[in-house]
């Protein structure tokens, strides 16, 4: 009965559903239907039109409620398709005379005319090719097929009519097996009634004593406003009378669900902020994976800046226009390399896609340029004056010990790029529009005579967001649909081109590249590069059966984990570090990674720095437990992470650091604890002047007026910078070392961050209390931190005089200077080794003492 179809659908269709909206599709019947009236649809793209079709006759506006969604009607048609799978075994390992049995049990309950004139109704209701084409319905009733008749198929489809017509989530698309017209017949309801009393008396179907009839309305009990639920208690609970292949099917069907109520239903709340896990110790294959670094990894504090906003507010402050890089003033560099920072990055400097600043100027934004991360080529924009003024403010920056950094976008280009151009087949593409819906009628996006460029006619209307643009070739008249890049979180970033990583050739060419700019900058940032871990590239793109799609019609291109291993046999961003070792080894690669994807990012992939959004979000909403248990995990697993994170209080994608964080004493403290902890400080553009403007990808000026605030500039100049200045004291990780704060009571306070680090003869002690309430405590032991010696992993605790390097048997006294009070303080040396030291925080104040000595 059920053919080897993995694409074809089968669908219980009337006769008038299938002329009034599937006139031009083709619609077969299956070679040995159980059902009569049941036809095949070759394809989800047919359902997909059929879905369509019903939709345009409909008003959605009065009614959206009764919009028909492909994905419920492929739902509902795998639900019948169980259930004929579940008819059938009953009949053929149950009761094989079941179906001769109900037909006379009918005649003899409501009268064999009655009866006879339900079967007719089926028989013309739904769709049949009786032979010889002369054949009447009665005729054809009789005929014998196989080992059934049509009018025993004829009760299975008032059997699936029925039970269908009793679903809730059936009401959008009722009327293709038209059980209500079935229902106005005088005799229905007792139909109904006797065929329930029919199967009450026929041996059980299953296990649970179930009837065939209670079994076949037990998914409909269990969920009746729930499609997905259903689903769910069909692969649960009648897995054993499935067919594998519809088990993979209904799983498809789950994902199908998810895809489309993903998008047609509202936004998700965000939940709280997760950090990234550490535990357990590092393997021996990994504990080798660390290169020695260059010795100005280590130390690098990174300045990000919007080039081209950072330009235009250099030009009102200078009163002289700033428009390319070899422009900026040697003051401003000298200023930066002051203060402490040793790399800067540079937001915007690649060529943009032409389509990109249309598209946007298009939507109302007359200035805008195009977006940084929808980009044409890498290559240095002529407006800012192209790879010469490039090497000419390198020149100075590298005087001045300030290291280049730029942007780089692998997982995607921009809708009018080079790639886009020449290489059509390197992207995530169809041959053919995923929704029937979709047009393209609106404005061309290239340039190029030969290659037109169109984004889905909802866009330009506001009423969707289309996955897909189509790349018309006019040479050929060949279309492809190509994929705009997606996170599967939002929206499709609708100016960018999805690039296929299964493909070796895309994943080599996006190498070179990297390593091409590597030949210009020694630290290059990846834009979401988490999108290209295998696994989650394939949970958006080629997602497992049941495993849920992200973004709308992929799933129907699922793969499963062997399948997709070995059209991907290799992780990317592996190979792209390996490349990088190889050729540019005195780089710094640093990954924007979120999901919770920070640990593998370091440890199996071998990146060299990772973002570490956590100590933004959670020191922000005072989640301080949470983040110090990940700083304690790193140190029970494997401390040398601790100066692979990238920790900042604000980024480019995020809302600025003020408004995050204000200007008060809690900015200052959390901003000391970033400066002093091993990792990589990063600072966003504005940060320090307290601008508060979040610049777009777009932006090509500041479009507030703001001024830099001189009491905030001073109060970063009093307290930050110093710090940021001994940089070669606080990166460090060998000596690193953090505490628990013991209240009076015993208990430990969460809210304060206490830690210690020590390098050559100069040592360091950081104290800050991330609540606003004041505390008292005593820091004494360190927490358990785990050390690698010959004999292996050890897992070590040290006293406070330990961890500063002082000796504990020594009657001495040792003083340090307070960076907050400006002050000399002293301390007996065997107080810190024997009971550590107390200390007074008010609210969101640090303590930080540098300088130890006798």
């Amino acid at each position: 009965m059920h053919e080897d179809l993995d694409t074809a659908i089968r669908l219980l269709l009337s006769r008038r559903t299938r002329d009034t909206y599937l006139a031009e599709a083709e619609v077969t019947p299956p070679t040995e239907p159980l059902p009569l009236g049941q036809v095949i649809l070759p394809s989800y793209e047919v359902l997909q039109t059929l879905a369509h079709n019903m939709n345009l006759r409909r008003d959605l506006r009065e009614d959206p409620g009764g919009a028909v969604r492909p994905g419920e009607l492929n739902a509902f048609s795998l639900l019948t398709e169980a259930m004929e799978v579940l008819i059938e075994h009953y009949r053929e390992e149950v009761a094989p005379a079941v179906f001769e049995q109900w037909d006379e049990t009918l005649g003899e309950a409501v009268g064999e005319a009655n009866r006879d004139q339900l079967l007719v109704q089926i028989a013309q209701t739904f769709p049949f090719s009786p032979p010889g084409g002369e054949t009447s319905v009665e005729q054809y009733l009789n005929q014998v097929h196989g080992n059934l008749s049509n009018r025993q198929r004829a009760l299975v489809t008032f059997l699936l009519a029925w039970v269908s017509g009793e679903n809730p989530t059936s009401r959008p698309f009722r009327e293709i097996f038209e059980v209500d017209q079935l229902a106005h017949m005088g005799p229905f309801e007792e139909l109904v009634e006797a065929t329930d009393r029919y199967f009450a008396q026929q041996p059980p179907i299953s296990p649970e004593e179930q009837t065939l009839v209670e079994m076949l309305l037990a998914p409909v009990r269990h969920a009746p406003s729930s499609l997905f639920e259903q689903l769910e208690f069909i692969i649960g609970q009648w897995r054993r009378f499935l067919p594998e292949r519809l088990v993979r099917r209904l799983l498809l069907a789950r994902d199908r669900l998810r895809e489309e109520w993903k998008w047609a239903g509202p936004p998700t709340q965000a939940g709280p902020a997760e950090a990234p896990r550490f535990e357990g110790e590092l393997r021996p294959v990994e504990a080798g994976r660390f290169a020695r670094e260059s010795s100005w990894k280590p130390r690098m504090i990174l300045m990000a800046k919007n080039v081209r906003v950072w330009l235009d507010q250099l030009s009102k402050q200078y009163q002289r226009p700033l428009t390319r890089l070899d422009e900026i003033p040697d003051e401003v560099l000298e200023r930066l390399a002051r203060w402490g920072f040793s790399g800067l990055w540079l937001i915007g400097l690649w060529e943009r896609s032409p389509a990109s600043q249309q598209i946007k100027q298009l939507m109302g934004n007359p200035e805008a340029l195009g977006s940084a991360y929808s980009l044409y080529d890498y290559q240095i924009a002529d407006d800012l004056g192209g790879d010469e003024a490039l090497d000419r403010l390198k020149e100075r920056t590298d005087r001045l010990g300030i290291r280049l950094a730029a942007d780089m976008v692998p997982n995607h280009v921009g809708i009018l790029s080079r790639w886009v151009i020449e290489h059509p087949d390197w992207f995530v593409s169809l041959s053919y529009p995923p929704f029937p819906s979709y047009r393209f009628e609106g404005p061309d996006l290239s340039n190029h005579p030969e290659i037109g460029l169109f984004l889905e006619d909802g866009y330009w209307n506001r009423t969707d967001a289309a996955v897909v643009f189509k790349r018309l070739d006019r040479r050929t008249g060949q279309a492809l649909y190509l994929y705009h890049g997606n996170d599967g979180t939002q929206m499709p970033w609708n100016d960018t081109a999805q690039l296929d990583f299964r493909k070796p050739e895309v994943r080599q060419a996006v190498i070179e590249v990297i390593l091409r700019v590597l030949q210009r900058f020694s630290f290059l940032r990846f834009d979401a590069a988490m999108t290209l871990t295998r696994f989650h590239y394939q949970r958006l793109w080629f997602p497992e059966p049941g495993a849920g799609a992200a973004i709308p019609s992929r799933a129907e291109h699922g793969m499963s984990w062997n399948e997709f291993q070995q059209a991907m046999p290799q992780e990317f961003w592996r190979e792209v570090v390996d490349a990088v070792g190889a050729q540019a080894p005195d780089s710094l690669l640093m990954a924007e990674a979120f999901w919770l994807t920070e640990e593998f990012f370091i440890r199996t992939l071998g990146m060299h720095r990772v973002y570490n959004s956590a100590f933004m979000n959670m020191l922000r909403n005072e989640d301080n437990a949470k983040y110090r248990q990940m700083i304690k995990e790193i140190l029970t697993s494997d401390p040398e992470v601790l100066y692979q994170l990238v920790n900042f209080m604000t980024n480019p994608d995020e809302q600025t650091a003020i408004d995050g964080f204000g200007k008060g004493d809690k900015y200052f403290g959390i901003l000391t604890t970033l400066v002093t902890l091993p990792g990589l400080p990063m600072f966003g553009h504005g940060q320090i002047e307290g601008f508060t403007e979040k610049y777009g990808m777009e932006f090509h000026r500041a479009y507030w007026d703001e001024q830099p605030d001189p009491q905030l500039v001073r109060r970063h100049e009093e307290e930050i910078f110093p710090l940021m200045r001994q940089r070669d004291l606080f990166a460090p990780v060998e000596h690193f070392q953090l505490y628990d704060f013991y209240r009076e009571d015993g208990s430990v306070d969460e809210n304060v961050f206490a830690f210690s680090n020590r390098s050559g003869d100069q040592a360091a002690l950081v104290l800050y209390n991330n609540r606003l309430e004041s505390t008292q405590g005593t820091i004494h032991r360190s927490v358990p931190k785990i050390h690698w010696t010959t004999a292996g992993a050890q897992q070590r605790q040290v006293t406070l005089a330990e961890a500063l390097g002082l000796d504990g048997n020594t009657t001495d006294m040792v003083q340090a200077y307070e960076h907050r009070t400006r002050s000399e303080q002293r301390f007996p040396v065997s107080q810190l080794h024997t009971s550590g030291l107390k200390v007074h925080l008010p609210g969101y104040q640090c303590r930080i003492f540098t300088g130890f000595r006798p």
